[in-house]
Parts: C-alpha cells; sequence; structure tokens
C-alpha cells in the first residue's frame, strides 16, 4: 500500500540518491512548474490512444524509459484532485512495488507555502523496470457482471451513473452497481484526499461493509483510482476496474438507467 508523507519529507529527499519524483500530471502542467528533479510521467503515456492501459511489459517499458528503475523510490505528487498520484501509485503497486510514496498535500499548497518550483523540463535517464504483477489487485470483466460477489462502486459523476450523459453510446450503469461520485473523496484546505474519516463515512453510508470485496470503477479507471486508493487505506478489500464503463458499455452485457 502506497504510503502518504509530507511536503517536509519530500523537500528533504529532493535530489537524493535512490529516490525519483514523479509529476503524473499533464505535460502542459508540468512544464507550468514542477518540483526540483522531478520527471514527467503522465498517465497518457501509460495507455494507448483509447485510455486502455497498456499490457505489462510495455507498462515496464515506459515507466523505465522515463526514468524510474528498480532502485530508485517513487516519490509521486499531484494537482488538487489527486486522480493522478492515485492511478499512478495503482500501478505501481499494481506492477510489484511496495515501495511507492504519494506527498499528502498538493501541488499548489506546495506553491502557496512559497517552496521553490522549477521550469525546465528533467531528461531522465533511461532504467531497468521489472515488473512483478499483482493480479489481486485488478479486476476485468467477469468481476462486474451479475453473478459477480463483489460490490461495484461506480465513482463517475451522478449524471454519467443515471444516464443522462449522452457522451456514452449506451448511457447508464451496470445493474446493482453504487454510485460514489469520485470528487467527494477529493481532499480540501491542500490536502490530496479526504481524511481516513469521511472515506469511512462515504462508503459506509453505501451499505458496505468491512470485509465485503469492493470493485472500484468509473469511465476508464483514473477516477476510481481514487477510491482504490482512499478505501485500501482503510484496509478495505478492493480491486481496479482499469476497463470501467468504456469496456463494459461495449461488451453488450444489461444496462440500467
Amino acid at each position: 500500500m502506497a504510503s502518504f508523507v509530507s511536503a517536509d519529507w519530500v523537500r528533504e529527499r529532493l535530489g537524493a540518491t535512490g529516490f525519483v519524483v514523479i509529476d503524473p500530471r499533464s505535460a502542459m502542467r508540468y512544464l507550468m512548474g514542477h518540483l526540483q528533479l522531478a520527471v514527467s510521467i503522465p498517465y497518457k503515456k501509460l495507455s494507448d490512444p483509447e485510455g486502455k492501459l497498456l499490457p505489462i511489459s510495455q507498462l515496464a517499458e515506459a515507466l523505465g524509459w522515463m526514468g524510474l528503475g528498480d532502485s530508485d523510490t517513487p516519490v509521486i505528487y499531484d494537482g488538487h484532485d489527486g486522480r493522478n498520484a492515485a492511478m499512478l501509485a495503482w500501478v505501481l503497486e499494481y506492477l510489484g512495488r511496495d515501495d511507492v510514496h504519494i506527498m499528502d498535500v498538493t501541488f499548489q499548497h506546495w506553491v502557496a507555502e512559497g517552496r521553490e518550483i522549477f521550469y525546465r523540463p528533467v531528461e531522465a535517464d533511461s532504467q531497468n523496470f521489472s515488473a512483478q504483477e499483482r493480479p489481486q489487485l485488478r479486476a476485468a470483466l467477469a468481476d462486474v457482471s451479475a453473478d459477480s460477489s463483489a460490490i461495484v462502486i461506480d465513482l463517475r459523476g451522478s449524471d454519467e451513473y443515471a444516464g443522462d450523459d449522452e457522451n456514452d453510446e449506451r448511457p447508464g450503469h451496470i445493474p446493482g452497481s453504487l454510485n460514489i461520485e469520485w470528487n467527494k473523496l477529493a481532499g480540501d484546505k491542500g490536502q490530496l484526499i479526504c481524511t481516513e474519516h469521511k472515506a469511512r463515512r462515504l462508503v459506509e453510508a453505501a451499505g458496505v461493509r468491512p470485509g465485503d470485496p469492493i470493485v472500484a470503477m468509473c469511465r476508464s479507471g483514473v477516477r476510481a483510482s481514487l477510491g482504490s486508493l482512499a478505501w485500501r487505506r482503510l484496509g478495505y478489500d478492493v480491486r481496479l476496474y482499469p476497463e470501467s464503463y468504456l469496456e463494459y458499455m461495449a461488451s453488450g452485457l444489461a444496462v440500467e438507467r
């Protein structure tokens, strides 16, 4: 499970041997300011043109090419809603890493405190990244079908869940799935994600009990990763469905509106 660390903890390790600071925001936001020696690893570089997560071998190759090696400790920070950090942290854990660290405040909070930022892009040296898949962290289409025992939590917006978003070819949601909007898990007052108390209250209010298996999904997995991060932090058994509703609605399985 990824560890949350303070801004001071991160500052003390900027430029230190054995640590790689990672900015998972878009390339444009990275160029508008980033932490010292931070390398840019936006999720788009880990997904195909349709937004689907790359195969494991390609993920390992991409991460190594972008500067993260087997002997490097990854330190991730993010902007105001935390979903990029959550998704990258999940990818790294899925590929077998136990040493993932996430700064617990946002980049905006870092700037507001007057801490130093840099603008020149960092050209990382290619490294060797060895992947060791953890399939127990990932859900598939079969895990959200009608005969699955898992509780499916859809973290899209309420309009998407209700079927009011006509951008989807088959608007609606998986029958029996619950809806907790992803942005309710975002932090406030500079914190990257919400408090553990709020995360627990949200999932308990939906009727989920400790020990219940959870599948977190959204449209393409990124927003759902925030739920995965928040609830796994509390000890819940959570798997992320990275293909999410994009795959489900193309499968021909039943959709509710």
